[in-house]
């Protein structure tokens, strides 16, 4: 009698077949569906990788400008305020000339002297001599230490060395959003490296870990993304 199965052994291989091929064909539509979550991951890691370059790029270039700006308005602060420590010289250079034809008692060199005052200081000359700095001990020390002087140049100085500050704090600010922006798309790098290598995984439970860790991280970089200001 050949060797062969009986009815029932060939009924039981065949119910078996059956079983593997049904938790086969299972596995693959669960498989699929992974690759597919994978492959949604990757997308909107890549979408807001790029976003995220393009911010810190665009932050980056925000803050050289402001920092350049910064250096060009200090430049024209300290050229403002040479030319008013230039006329304060020249300004007291000239009150000598009045006070020693004053102490000579020269009436037409103090006049002479008077007359080479630039408008703003002759101003505070003028207020000065009211207040008989020659017979009042609690008169100001001289034209200088009155509230009418406003040396040219002095107040622009000033100005522009506010604004030259302002410059400064907003180009240290575009920076430090800058360095932000990296930071979030390293962390996007990092869920690419993550879910890139769970595909090469065969077992379903590491491929789960890696996607959620992935996931994980996607979401707390998009929360960094909406806390920070959009590019400039």
């Amino acid at each position: 009698m050949p060797e062969g199965l009986s009815t029932i052994e060939a009924g039981d291989k065949i119910a078996d077949h059956a079983k593997h091929q049904a938790g086969h064909r299972g596995g693959s539509v669960r498989d699929k569906w992974i690759s597919i979550v994978e492959a949604v991951v990757l997308s909107i890691v890549t979408v807001v990788a790029a976003w995220a370059g393009y911010s810190a790029a665009k932050w980056s270039t925000e803050s050289s400008l402001n920092l350049a700006k910064a250096s060009a308005t200090r430049v024209k602060a300290n050229r403002a305020f040479q030319e008013a420590l230039t006329y304060r010289v020249g300004d007291a250079v000239t009150f000598n000339a009045w006070y020693s034809a004053h102490v000579a008692g020269d009436e037409n060199d103090m006049r002479v002297a008077r007359r080479y005052f630039l408008p703003a200081y002759r101003v505070a000359f003028d207020a000065w001599l009211a207040s008989r700095p020659f017979t009042n001990p609690n008169a100001p020390a001289g034209p200088e230490a009155m509230p009418q002087f406003r040396p040219p140049g002095a107040a622009l100085a000033r100005a522009l060395d506010t604004r030259a500050d302002a410059y400064y704090a907003q180009g240290q600010k575009a920076a430090e959003t800058g360095d932000h922006y990296i930071r979030v798309t390293v962390i996007l790098a990092s869920v690419l490296f993550l879910v890139g290598i769970s595909t090469q995984f065969p077992i379903r439970g590491i491929r789960y870990g890696l996607i959620a860790v992935g996931v994980a991280l996607l979401v707390f970089a998009g929360e960094q993304i909406l806390a920070l200001p959009g590019p400039p």
